[in-house]
């Protein structure tokens, strides 16, 4: 369940202004708040890693193995890796390639027609499975080399001219080269950023707007936490310590930093 980013956000106001600390402006709290929510995100994948390596609780509400593959469920997806032939004018390019989906974070599986899986291997060793019939990639064993977060260009062999097929992205190549459609995957998407959106009052106080449209900063409207509802109070306390450093108050930064790393050593207990 999703943690609501109006009731985090009066929690931190009132914890902050308990004492006339200072205040964090609606922009303030959406950048610190993204910054914090990434943080225990990744933090779900360190942890997983270490909990796979005790063993589990026997009781269902406490196996923390299974607490941690909940969370990170609530952002796993499917989707299709797209096939790109031609530049934005149209025009064929000299190297069509799979790219995968903007949301993309971790990917899981990939797939050939939801029956074979693409196994990723790298250049050199691309290079040594084409040497020989048996294990040349084929489309019953088909791999894919990944090149990630890059600015993807067609070189045109006989003007030079460089055309940007797409910025960050994640292209894979897939080996047979006769593979060019369902290309699928499963995957992990990073959580959307955090935004607190609100209308102006007649004293000019910000008020909190969960719609949309005209009047609301930003028009987009509000967008809850995504991660798990039962890290809100580390969520809150990351939020204090950053907050802290924004107003130029040393206390609530130790304090609420202290007991962030009391949390994270009795969750890896």
């Amino acid at each position: 369940m999703a943690i609501n980013v109006n009731t985090v956000y009066q929690t931190v106001l009132l914890i902050i202004n308990k004492e006339q600390r200072g205040y964090i402006t609606p922009n303030e709290f959406n950048k610190i708040a993204t910054q914090a929510q990434q943080e225990i995100f990744e933090g779900y994948f360190e942890s997983l890693t270490q909990q796979l390596r005790v063993p589990g609780q026997e009781d269902e509400y406490s196996d923390r193995v299974d607490h941690i593959e909940e969370a990170i469920s609530m952002l796993r997806m499917e989707g299709n890796a797209s096939y790109r032939t031609t530049d934005e004018n149209g025009q064929p390019i000299s190297n069509p390639f799979f790219y995968l989906p903007d949301d993309v974070h971790r990917i899981g599986t990939i797939m050939y027609k939801e029956e074979q899986e693409l196994q990723r291997t790298n250049r050199g060793e691309l290079l040594r499975l084409n040497m020989s019939k048996l294990t040349r990639p084929t489309t019953n064993y088909p791999v894919f080399t990944q090149e990630e977060n890059q600015n993807i260009q067609d070189i045109d062999p006989i003007t030079s001219q460089v055309t940007v097929l797409c910025e960050d992205c994640i292209k894979i190549n897939v080996y047979p080269k006769t593979i060019t459609t369902e290309v699928g995957l499963s995957y992990v998407r990073k959580p959307k950023n955090v935004v607190w959106a609100f209308t102006t009052g007649n004293l000019g106080e910000y008020i909190y707007s969960k719609g949309s449209g005209p009047g609301v900063t930003p028009s987009s409207g509000s967008q809850d936490f995504e991660i798990d509802d039962t890290d809100q109070p580390e969520l809150i306390l990351r939020i204090l310590a950053y907050s802290g450093v924004v107003i130029r108050d040393p206390q609530i930064v130790q304090a609420a930093a202290s007991q962030v790393q009391a949390t994270e050593v009795n969750q890896k207990s």
